[in-house]
């Protein structure tokens, strides 16, 4: 199963990044003013990853693909990194599926 790690950043915000077995940041947050905050987030990560309709795809400036995983009031809760293929990126989001749900929760 996946983790999700929990960083604080230079800026005193926190930040969270969900990562596959392998090591891989598939997920990654907003900065949050409080730690709590960012809990919140990832508790959201949980309750809204297996819903199809909360995954936003897209494609950047430089055609790289990647997606959005939106809470049900339309925010966005996390960010992929850029994938190579539209098929990477759909790989992409069914690991944040199968991992989110179940994920443990790091400090680092």
């Amino acid at each position: 199963m996946g983790k999700f790690v929990i960083k604080q950043g230079t800026n005193s915000q926190y930040y969270f990044s969900l990562k596959a077995d392998n090591g891989q940041t598939i997920l990654s947050s907003e900065g949050y003013v409080s730690k709590s905050g960012c809990e919140a987030g990832i508790s959201s990560v949980k309750a809204n990853a297996k819903t199809d309709n909360n995954y936003e795809k897209k494609t950047s400036s430089n055609s790289k693909y990647y997606f959005n995983l939106k809470a049900a009031n339309g925010q966005v809760i996390g960010t992929s990194e850029m994938y190579e293929t539209s098929a990477g990126r759909d790989n992409g989001i069914e690991s944040v599926k199968s991992n989110a749900p179940g994920a443990s929760v790091v400090e680092e």
